[in-house]
């Protein structure tokens, strides 16, 4: 009895370390040269999938996906570089097909918000602090001259 419930549990857990592969999304072939294939498998994790938008193209089980990760091999076997892969899909689909965003003017608001909100919310605590000790003080003077008096 106890030998099936650890048989059943050890092929529940090789089932689950097995399902990963089972599921995999992308189905082109791999790249012959290593360093070809590392550059396909950077690029697809940083470029977004149009269709799901929160997911990579090496992520992503859209139909367009798996057609923007064959164009990426085939551009990659037609020796263009990364960065004129970049330009080629953000010249299609937009910058909104980058994860990571080009600083530009046109978006520099976003790269300079969180700065920018930083230093608003250091400055309001900083005054709300003074406002508070200088509270606390006058308080302070006020019950000192309160006992005196009486």
């Amino acid at each position: 009895m106890r030998s099936r419930r650890s048989m059943r549990a050890l092929l529940l857990c090789a089932a689950l370390a097995f399902a990963g592969v089972a599921v995999a999304v992308d189905t082109t072939p791999p790249l012959a040269d290593p360093l070809l294939q590392q550059r396909y498998y950077e690029l697809t994790h940083e470029l977004r999938c149009m269709q799901c938008q929160n997911e990579a193209l090496a992520d992503s089980s859209a139909g367009l996906a798996a057609d923007l990760r064959v164009q990426v091999h085939e551009l990659l076997l037609a020796g263009q570089s990364d960065d004129q892969i970049r330009d080629h899909m953000v010249a299609r689909y937009g910058e909104f097909i980058l994860f990571r965003p080009r600083m530009s003017w046109r978006n520099s608001w976003l790269w300079a918000a969180p700065t920018l909100l930083m230093l608003v919310g250091v400055i309001i605590g900083w005054r709300v602090m003074r406002a508070r000790s200088r509270l606390v003080a006058s308080e302070e003077a006020d019950s000192n001259g309160e006992s005196l008096e009486l």
